[in-house]
């Protein structure tokens, strides 16, 4: 029968599940909207009572009082009862659905509208949109534990729960639905769809009712007409832009302002709002009276009856007062604030093209349109949801000619700011506070859900494009890969396979013919943000093993069959499902600074108090040669469970360990600063002193081998040299004597009255890593008395006469760094490795130091490996000095 479909239609919607479902979604929208019109009154009330108050008395003083004393109260409630509520609250109401462990309940609900209501009340310019969402999500997710669901469902009704705050708080309950869908769970599915779309439209038709509105939505607001011709075209397109790049740098700004109020002002959360209120008070004080009512602001843009001069006051003021109130952990949203910027962004865009085209007679759009459309563009720009934005002004205006100067200008906005800074600000704040969000596979697989960057292998074996025929023959004999990357300065300019070795082999080629001559000069290259879908398809489609990874033409990692297998296996095992707790950013707890007038900086790492004395001697002896500056760091660990910037530690013996340092600084007159840093990982720690403080060399130790499988130098010293960008010099002391601190027994310049320095050994095989050592030669030897140096080279034992061009450019290269007294001398040895080369000549002529320019395939890439140092390290008893060069950014 015809009437079969809806009889079934119907049975399914009266299923028990869906009934439930439909009554929950009613119930979040109800409370929603509740939540909502309860913030909106109290924040209403009381910044009217503050606008007013600001009439009869001194608004000078008025202001900045009551940003003062509400801004502390709103702090003290959000740190001592509810810490998660500072901020938006949107990207908590993010990681929640992304499961991560935040809390979000009722008390979470009520301590976001009670601070909300104090901290917008008192005149922070942020906007109550974000917490309006917040506040919901808790209020949904407390509703799913008293009615007992499946996790899906829970966070289903969670982003139910946010949709139809956002929808109650703009009255906009499309853009409710399609936030959730954008941004928050990024899923078409029915159910979700479904619970969305019912709890926004009952939050935004309960938030109109109880907030004295009527179900029509003609806004009196936009009554002035709006318009669209033609030649307005390019100006949308120059809004777009101009709002992407104010969109960034506001994003930029907003993670800015949050880093300096967590470095700089370090007293607690109540302290911080008050200052930025008291300093909000004080502006807005200055400002026209319009300034004192933000809603009240927007308007006048919207309306017309700004002149340009207020538009462009309104932006700037704005802007810097978004990042003062939003950097001190306020329960305010951006939302708000966002569509002032991009109304007051808009009108000057439109103000603008009147000037240009009405001396010509041409006709151009009304500066409302273009606070409108700015509207949209900018919000774009900062949230990066198009499709929300476009509509979230629409549905304000319900103006069918703003459709297409919002899509001009949104689209646009969002390519700029993508461009300048990608991805999602929601997701740079939970970035921030170390939260990293991974995205859940699609059901298909991980084929078109994971990159080609993701599963790479970042440790590449590669060949140079001089390497002499033989020497290609014998990497491939001792290596079990079947092909290399070429590489000539850091970018691929080839790859050899074993193919291409067998095709040659009837050209008769001469053994020292270079790779240049013999490699594919084209090879199929992947970029990092290939899926492995796509990396699979040319894997099969070229019939090869491998492909080389580049970045424009640098070679960063490589990518096998495999990699894609084990990947596929680790989703399988169910391993990376979850998302991960990136470690917080370390906290300096103590800190001396000296003048700044070296050339550079030189960091030194010190933990054991019987070795940093040796390694000081070393820093100090390069921070002379070079006229650097010494950053000495110790790193404190702890727990993973406990904050840096939060826990307490005992810094006696850290500090009389850097006070000494500071004394045999201030003996060589070398400038020195100090730091002691909190942290959950080392090697985080000093890689974020690298950055920080632009280091140009690090100079640490290095045990000489690891029992860490996996490791080839130990955790730490393995992310060092991956990822420093600047020079890095390991040092694995040998035999010599412990050089301890103790101030009175420093010696008035770097030298160590020691015979364990007096004969160096160094081998070079070229490559660019070769320089560096020798370059570090003239400044180490001053550490001994009468040093005596020999370069030398390892060949194979078939190789009857041995090339000297590589020792003999080393000494050139040894004797034009400076006139040197010390003996030098340049011989080559025969072994069958370099490893058993140094070795045999350490243990026959008794060499003190060692020293490893790591060097094209003989070093460079088994320095990587790790096989020849770590080799050299553990079977010698002497001082091992391993150089990296700096790697280009």
């Amino acid at each position: 029968m015809w009437y079969s479909p809806i009889f079934q239609r119907l049975r399914q919607l009266l299923q028990p599940r869906r009934r439930l479902a439909i009554f929950e979604a009613c119930l979040i929208g109800l409370v929603s909207a509740l939540g909502a019109v309860l913030l909106k009154s109290g924040v209403g009330l009381l910044g009217a009572w503050r606008v007013q108050t600001s009439l009869l008395l001194p608004a000078w003083l008025v202001l900045p009082a009551i940003g003062l004393a509400f801004g502390f109260l709103a702090g003290w409630l959000v740190e001592r009862v509810a810490p998660e509520t500072s901020g938006s609250g949107i990207p908590q109401v993010k990681a929640v659905l992304a499961r991560i462990p935040i809390a979000l309940d009722l008390r979470v609900a009520v301590v976001k509208l009670v601070g909300g209501i104090l901290a917008l009340g008192s005149g922070l310019a942020l906007g109550r949109e974000g917490p309006t969402v917040q506040l919901s999500a808790a209020l949904a997710a407390q509703l799913s534990r008293w009615f007992p669901t499946s996790p899906d469902h829970r966070r289903q009704l969670i982003a139910a729960g946010a949709g139809a705050g956002l929808a109650a708080a703009f009255n906009t309950p499309i853009a409710g639905v399609l936030f959730v869908v954008e941004e928050l769970l990024q899923d078409f599915s029915e159910f979700t769809l479904g619970t969305a779309i019912l709890a926004s439209f009952i939050g935004a038709v309960v938030s109109r009712v109880l907030g004295g509105r009527s179900l029509d939505l003609n806004l009196a607001l936009t009554a002035s007409k709006t318009d669209f011709f033609v030649q307005d075209i390019p100006f949308y397109l120059v809004l777009g832009v101009v709002a992407g790049l104010m969109g960034a740098l506001f994003n930029r700004g907003i993670i800015a302002s949050l880093s300096v109020y967590r470095r700089s002002l370090r007293f607690g959360l109540p302290a911080r709002v008050a200052l930025a209120g008291v300093v909000s008070g004080v502006i807005v004080a200055l400002l026209p009276l319009a300034f004192r009512d933000n809603t009240g602001l927007r308007e006048i843009l919207i309306t017309g009856e700004a002149s340009w001069s207020m538009a462009a006051i309104a932006f700037i003021s704005q802007f810097i007062l978004t990042l003062v109130a939003y950097g001190s952990g306020v329960p305010g949203g951006l939302f708000a604030p966002a569509l002032t910027l991009g109304a007051a962004l808009g009108y000057l865009v439109g103000m603008g093209e009147q000037t240009l085209l009405l001396p010509f007679g041409i006709a151009s759009g009304l500066p409302i349109t273009y606070a409108l459309a700015g509207m949209g563009a900018f919000f774009t720009a900062v949230a990066r949801v198009p499709m929300t934005g476009i509509v979230i002004v629409f549905e304000m205006t319900t103006d069918f000619n703003l459709v297409l100067p919002l899509m001009i200008g949104s689209v646009t906005s969002y390519l700029v700011a993508e461009k300048l800074a990608p991805g999602s600000l929601y997701d740079k704040l939970l970035a921030w506070n170390g939260i990293t969000i991974e995205k859940a596979a699609p059901a298909g697989g991980i084929m078109t859900n994971l990159t080609a960057k993701d599963v790479m292998q970042q440790q590449v074996e590669t060949l140079d494009t001089e390497m002499p025929l033989d020497e290609v023959i014998q990497a491939f004999a001792r290596s079990h890969h079947r092909g290399f990357p070429v590489v000539e300065e850091s970018k691929l300019v080839g790859i050899v396979t074993q193919s291409d070795l067998l095709n040659i082999r009837d050209r008769n080629l001469a053994n020292d013919t270079p790779l240049g001559k013999i490699m594919s000069t084209t090879p199929v290259t992947v970029t990092p943000i290939h899926t492995l879908s796509n990396v699979l398809y040319l894997l099969d489609r070229y019939q090869i093993s491998r492909l080389p990874v580049v970045d424009g033409r640098k070679l960063i990692g490589i990518i096998t069959r495999g990699d894609i297998i084990r990947a596929e296996a680790d989703h399988l095992n169910g391993e990376n499902a979850t998302p991960k707790l990136r470690p917080e950013p370390s906290y300096i707890v103590y800190q001396t600074r000296s003048p700044s007038t070296g050339r550079g900086r030189l960091l030194v790492p010190v933990a054991n108090p019987e070795t940093a004395g040796v390694l000081l001697l070393m820093a100090a002896a390069i921070a002379r040669d070079r006229h650097y500056e010494i950053d000495c760091v110790q790193v404190m660990l702890i727990p993973r469970h406990n904050s840096p910037s939060e826990t307490q530690v005992r810094t006696a013996k850290s500090r009389r360990l850097l006070r000494q340092a500071e004394v045999l600084a201030k003996k060589w007159k070398i400038p020195l600063h100090t730091q002691i840093r909190v942290t959950h990982d080392v090697a985080q720690a000093i890689l974020e002193t690298i950055n920080e403080q632009h280091i140009d060399l690090i100079l640490m130790g290095w045990k000489g081998n690891t029992s860490t499988p996996g490791r080839i130098f130990g955790n730490v010293v393995d992310t060092i040299i991956r990822q420093a960008t600047c020079e890095v010099v390991l040092v694995k002391l040998g035999n010599t004597p412990h050089y301890p601190l103790s101030p009175e027994e420093i010696p008035p310049s770097p030298i160590i009255p020691s015979p364990q320095f007096n004969n160096w050994l160094v081998p070079v095989a070229g490559g660019p890593n070769s320089p560096l050592a020798i370059k570090l030669l003239p400044a180490l030897i001053t550490l001994g008395n009468d040093p005596k140096i020999r370069l030398t080279q390892v060949f194979k034992p078939s190789e009857l006469k041995p090339d000297m061009s590589v020792l003999e450019q080393a000494i050139r290269h040894l004797m034009r760094r400076r006139k040197l007294s010390s003996t030098i001398v340049a011989l080559p040895v025969q072994a069958n490795s370099v490893a058993e080369g140094v070795i045999n000549l350490v243990k026959t002529e008794g060499y003190d130091v060692i020293v490893l320019g790591a060097s094209r395939e003989g070093l460079l890439q088994q320095a990587i490996q790790g096989n020849i140092p770590e080799a050299i390290a553990s079977g010698v008893e002497s001082t091992v000095i391993l150089v990296r060069g700096a790697i280009q950014k």
